[in-house]
């Protein structure tokens, strides 16, 4: 007899996890994806369009990776980055601030790395430079 995938796929919720152990756990790629584009809708216009059109491109760009490590990397630094967004629209003005990069970061990435992030740079520098 053959197991369904339904069977197969493990919840979050069979057993009880610590806080730290739910955060760890990765998010499959399509709840992900989601879950990011959900939580652009907080962003101002400039920023979700600019968020949108960012995440869709790596997702697309990675879509036909193989290596596990990759694909965990990937998966957790997009978790990561979901879990920095702003949880809901305010009145009180909550927006996404971004944070500085770690130096040890800058310098483990590789020229094309560089080259993808001073590219993200040029294109948000009008949006922060426009009254929000």
């Amino acid at each position: 007899m053959r197991t369904s995938t339904v069977r197969l796929a493990v919840s979050l919720l069979t057993r009880s996890y610590t806080l730290q152990e739910a955060n760890a756990a990765l998010l499959p790629p399509k709840p992900l994806f989601r879950h990011i584009l959900r939580s652009h809708r907080n962003l101002s216009p400039e920023m979700r369009s600019l968020g949108d059109d960012y995440v869709k491109a790596e997702f697309r760009r990675h879509r036909a990776v193989t290596n596990p490590i990759h694909i965990i990397g990937f998966l957790s630094e997009w978790k990561l980055y979901l879990e920095g967004l702003p949880a809901a629209k305010d009145g009180d003005g909550e927006r996404f601030s971004g944070q500085r990069l770690d130096t040890s970061l800058l310098e483990k990435m590789s020229s094309e790395q560089l080259g993808q992030l001073y590219e993200l740079m040029q294109a948000t520098k009008d949006v922060w430079r426009s009254p929000l």
